[in-house]
């Protein structure tokens, strides 16, 4: 048997955040347009382990396969360790051969964020200058500089309890710090609120959020946790990655739908959005809510590694 002299490229944490926000976003956008069906990808899988779960998020192209291996260990924040772990596996479509690795996590923060933007650009009003966020992580952070990097943004406000942590994103973001208790009088004034928190629980009265703004949130993954409120929800247009992924993850959809206020054929789809450009009513607000879907890092990784300038047949050069 032959075994291949180089291995696969490897795109280390710098590599992948050095993929500037646009062009991430442009990926995503260009693969629904031609035509990937998010309804085909499939649930991630879950491994119970004795600090969190592993979890497993294939996805295939005809050009490119991949799978991400991604750990969620829930005591890590308290310990200054990430909360999620990721490591990145990317094949050429063809041979199957491994072409690249990537950090994971940098992958994460940079294809969620670019999602969000996606879903950003069609559902949020174009002349958005007011960002509240809630969440001091690295998802906050990255959906800051994605969201600044489509939108003239000039007042954003992050809202955590963990206010020194805040104050410290807040200062290298050339941000303000407000607390969870002015969270209704801020988001009645923002046009886009981000919701990138491992709360379980709605972060605020989703009565106070005006018409026409939008909400995303992306921090919940399970059927069981959510940021958002059902009267939000019974209120807004409500988008979603896909429907069968929000069916069986998004507690931010399944709760609200066992309540009686959302029904299936209510959810519009985020590929609907972006190849169908529907008419959307002005009065109302809109909900954007994602869990992270494998057809999205594949995209994004394969546009990195294809960025790259790197062959099939390259070294690792990328450390």
């Amino acid at each position: 048997m032959e075994i291949p002299v180089s291995g696969p490229s490897f795109y280390d944490v710098q590599a992948v955040m050095a993929t500037d926000w646009s062009s991430a976003v442009d990926a995503l956008e260009q693969a629904l347009c031609d035509g990937l069906d998010p309804e085909l990808d499939p649930i991630r899988s879950r491994v119970e382990a004795v600090s969190g779960e592993l979890l497993l998020m294939p996805s295939a192209s005809p050009a490119w396969v991949g799978t991400k291996l991604v750990t969620v260990c829930p005591r890590n924040p308290d310990r200054g360790e990430p909360l999620v772990q990721a490591v990145y596996v990317l094949f050429d479509g063809d041979t199957l051969r491994p072409v690249a690795t990537m950090d994971g996590t940098a992958l994460t923060v940079l294809r969620t964020a670019a999602v969000s933007t996606l879903a950003a650009r069609c559902l949020a009003p174009a002349s958005s200058t007011r960002l509240v966020v809630f969440g001091s992580g690295v998802q906050a952070r990255g959906h800051i500089a994605a969201l600044r990097d489509s939108f003239a943004l000039r007042d954003v406000t992050i809202v955590d309890p963990a206010a020194e942590r805040a104050s410290a994103l807040a200062r290298d973001l050339d941000a303000k710090v407000a607390t969870p208790d002015e969270a209704e009088m801020l988001v009645a004034e923002a046009d886009i609120i981000v919701c990138a928190t491992n709360a379980g629980v709605p972060l605020f009265d989703g009565e106070a959020v005006r018409k026409g703004s939008l909400t995303i949130a992306m921090g919940s993954y399970t059927p069981t946790t959510r940021e958002v409120d059902s009267s939000l929800v019974a209120r807004s247009l409500v988008a979603v990655e896909s429907r069968h992924s929000a069916l069986a993850e998004a507690g931010d959809v399944i709760i609200p739908m066992a309540e009686g206020v959302l029904e299936e054929d209510d959810l519009v789809t985020l590929a609907t959005l972006v190849t169908e450009a529907p008419t959307i009513d002005p009065d109302v607000p809109r909900l954007f809510t994602a869990t992270g879907m494998s057809w999205q890092d594949l995209v994004v990784a394969a546009a990195i590694h294809s960025n790259s300038g790197t062959s099939i047949d390259g070294a690792n050069t990328h450390h």
